[in-house]
């Protein structure tokens, strides 16, 4: 079984516009003769993450990741063991994460892509976001580009997200001041009994976003962690502190848009000094061994929680995916294929 697109989207993406495809053909569980370096995955979790929207749309651009084919199989962050390999570093029985196919069994033939999972006592979801792709983003965001300092006042928007919720944590962590954004009343109680949030607020209840901002930041925001964009952007440049830094991780509410918002705050980045700085994770493998042991630790001794939201069975992947849109996910979304 695989989850295939089906064409190319434009605008909102639909549950048609992936297919959930079965095969009769008889599939022998090997790595084919005479290929080297090669594994055999059986996918056991997958991430649902909304970069992958941008990969359903041609954009015949130059980008750091590549359009999905239509017709082909749906890739992503996954969780997987392996069960044949012809590379040295990965044996039967490893359980691995890094990019996999939508599907109940990959063929990887380039592994640089994996990463052997070292804390198997832990929950294995939990290398789909908490210690893997959205774990580490927070972690290279805030840390890494943001350089947060003791004290200082710290915004996060999808703060209940796979990312935002870790990012919040770290930041509690480190002495500062954090407040969130949600897109409901549930989300926005999460964030501050169980995230332990200083203050957050439901943006679909502020007339102005701008006022709810200051409201909450009466002298200004000093870090802006970035998932967002469009109003919210133009909001935050309003009540950012001289020499305040924007780590843009996401601007999730652009990417059904046929035409991106404008933002009409920009010159703000002039006046205030700001610093605002994009990244991609995986320029900063690196440090991922160091992100690993410091979260597991915080895991271990209960500084750190985090929330998943499981969807039951790979024929379910594609509203999962759908789901990240609309709000409808509460912390991170992950599809469950197998929990051998």
């Amino acid at each position: 079984m695989k989850v295939v697109l089906k064409n190319y989207v434009q605008g909102k993406v639909k549950e048609s516009d992936m297919e959930v495809v079965a095969t009769e053909a008889i599939v022998e569980l090997k790595v084919p003769q005479g290929s080297k370096d090669a594994v055999l995955l059986k996918n056991l979790y997958l991430s649902c993450d909304p970069y992958m929207r941008g990969r359903m749309t041609q954009t015949n651009k130059r980008s750091y990741t590549s359009d999905f084919i239509p017709g082909q199989v749906i890739t992503g962050f996954g969780v997987s063991k392996v069960v044949d390999s012809t590379h040295p570093n990965f044996k039967i029985g490893d359980l691995v994460w890094g990019t996999t196919g939508w599907e109940e069994y990959s063929l990887i033939t380039n592994p640089n892509i994996l990463f052997k999972i070292n804390h198997p006592d832990l929950p294995l979801s939990y290398y789909t976001g908490l210690l893997g792709m959205s774990g580490f983003t927070a972690y290279v965001g805030f840390f890494e580009i943001a350089s947060p300092k003791k004290g200082e006042n710290v915004f996060v928007s999808a703060a209940a997200g796979a990312v935002g919720q870790l990012v919040g944590q770290f930041a509690k962590l480190m002495g500062c001041y954090v407040v969130g954004s949600a897109g409901s009343d549930e989300k926005v109680e999460l964030l501050k009994s169980k995230f332990d949030f200083d203050d957050a607020f439901n943006y679909k209840k502020e007339p102005d976003l701008s006022l709810a901002l200051k409201r909450c930041f009466p002298k200004g925001i000093d870090i802006y962690f970035e998932n967002v964009g469009g109003a919210m952007l133009d909001a935050v440049l309003n009540n950012m502190r001289p020499h305040g830094r924007i780590s843009a991780c996401g601007m999730i509410s652009q990417y059904n848009l046929l035409e991106p918002e404008g933002i009409r705050n920009i010159v703000k980045i002039i006046t205030k000094r700001i610093c605002m700085e994009g990244f991609i994770f995986t320029d900063h493998f690196a440090s991922y061994r160091k992100f690993e042991e410091m979260t597991v630790q915080y895991i271990k001794e209960g500084k750190i929680t985090y929330v998943e939201d499981s969807a039951e069975g790979l024929e379910n992947a594609p509203s999962a995916l759908i789901g990240l849109f609309e709000g409808k996910n509460i912390g991170k979304q992950v599809v469950v294929v197998s929990r051998e």
